[in-house]
């Protein structure tokens, strides 16, 4: 028995990460972990229960996922109480992070229950040390939402943080997010890591623009993680800059309001949505004047 379960009335909750792909990247410390426990609740038993024979691990399992969270966590922290020792897991990763988890550790706070972090891999460090994009800030946000309005008002939001920024997505959902966040954002730096660890591991690094282009015209497949340039002062321009632009693009060539926003957008590089937000403000305060 290890140093870390030693008797005593209460149990202990283990958060152990487990590998998001390569199996060789689960930690020694988890796999003691694993071995000790008396218990282990897991996001999909029979994909946990493969992880534990390859290791010669056999240990009680219980399913905890979403569907089941609320009518798990009361027998698991009873068991906890009674002095059990329990490993939480998930499917791949960190217990907690964009995975079931975050409602029973809660709960196991309140109750002065002690918990103790088992580190190990995540989707979202692993894409952020290889995406060649600035790591001393960051922005993590996990899945973004399924519907596009939804999604691109929270895109909105996020526009003028200066932090890289790291999101999950679906292989179906990128493209639209990529092509909504050139939109809203600009031509920034991406990266788009795929099948982390894996057989097929994929990065794919450049603007927004050119990396939309490549995954248009391959499908993707596999588990995605996006990291995007934040916000910089050298690609901000405020907002009287596109005034005064599109109002010269008006005076001077006399195109249509569209016609402006496509040529501000193209020449200043700013973000279409901020430059329409402009021109329709403009067009709306020239019509009140008329």
């Amino acid at each position: 028995m290890g140093r870390e379960m030693q008797n005593k009335p209460e149990g202990t909750l283990y958060i152990v990460s487990t590998p998001i792909g390569n199996l060789e990247d689960i930690t020694l410390r988890a796999l003691r972990v694993l071995k000790e426990v008396d218990l282990i609740a897991a996001e999909d038993t029979r994909r946990t229960r493969q992880l534990l024979t390859h290791f010669g691990i056999q240990k009680p399992l219980i399913s905890y996922h979403e569907h089941n969270e609320r009518m798990r966590e009361n027998s698991l922290l009873e068991k906890l109480r009674e002095g059990k020792n329990v490993a939480l897991v998930t499917d791949a990763g960190t217990p907690g992070i964009s995975d079931p988890g975050e409602t029973l550790i809660r709960r196991a706070v309140r109750e002065k229950i002690t918990l103790v972090p088992i580190p190990g891999p995540a989707a979202a460090m692993a894409a952020l040390s290889v995406a060649g994009l600035p790591t001393d800030r960051f922005l993590f946000y996990g899945f973004l939402p399924s519907r596009s309005e939804a999604r691109k008002k929270l895109l909105d939001g996020l526009r003028r943080r200066p932090e890289t920024l790291v999101f999950y997505e679906s292989p179906r959902r990128l493209p639209s997010l990529l092509e909504e966040a050139r939109e809203i954002f600009g031509n920034r730096q991406v990266a788009v890591a795929r099948e982390l660890t894996k057989v097929y591991e994929e990065i794919r690094r450049g603007s927004l623009e050119e990396v939309l282009t490549k995954i248009e015209q391959d499908e993707i497949k596999g588990e995605v993680t996006v990291v995007m340039a934040g916000n910089t002062d050298e690609a901000s321009i405020d907002s009287r800059t596109i005034r005064e632009a599109l109002r010269e693009y008006r005076k001077i060539s006399g195109v249509s309001w569209k016609e402006a926003v496509e040529r501000v957008t193209e020449n200043l590089g700013a973000p279409k949505r901020e430059v329409y937000r402009e021109g329709l403000k403009m067009k709306e305060e020239m019509e009140k004047r008329e």
